[in-house]
């Protein structure tokens, strides 16, 4: 591997999504942020979907909003979320992205708590609104 690929690996936002969920020790939600220039993208054009994270299973809510991906995990049984994926995808299409735009660029002032998530190909920064407590259900 030559310096330019050393330089530019980065992790995948799925893996920083699931180590994220396991050094919480699955808890039964979180909100978080993840800067584009973090991680590799891996999970465009998901929305709403299942993530299998050791014994539990997430409700995934996803969306750019530039400069960040923002997710939203809830710990639920599995469903099959697939035409709620494609309905938040061609909602995101008819506004043209502006409102999570806007929510991106408010996002950079409201944000108030960042915590270092350690993968095995690097470590990220994610960013909350508040300080969250682990473990709680609101």
């Amino acid at each position: 591997m030559n310096l330019k690929n050393v330089l530019n690996c980065k992790p995948l936002a799925s893996e920083v999504l699931t180590y994220y969920l396991k050094q919480c020790n699955e808890p039964p939600w979180t909100s978080y942020f993840v800067k584009y220039s973090s991680v590799k993208n891996d999970q465009r054009g998901l929305s709403h979907f299942n993530w299998k994270v050791g014994e539990s299973n997430y409700h995934v809510l996803r969306t750019g909003c530039f400069p960040y991906i923002k997710y939203h995990c809830t710990k639920r049984p599995h469903e099959d979320l697939s035409l709620d994926n494609r309905l938040m995808g061609i909602i995101k299409i008819l506004n043209l992205g502006i409102p999570t735009l806007m929510y991106g660029i408010a996002a950079i002032a409201l944000i108030k708590h960042k915590e270092l998530v350690k993968t095995p190909n690097g470590e990220v920064y994610i960013y909350f609104l508040l300080e969250e407590n682990k473990g709680s259900y609101h």
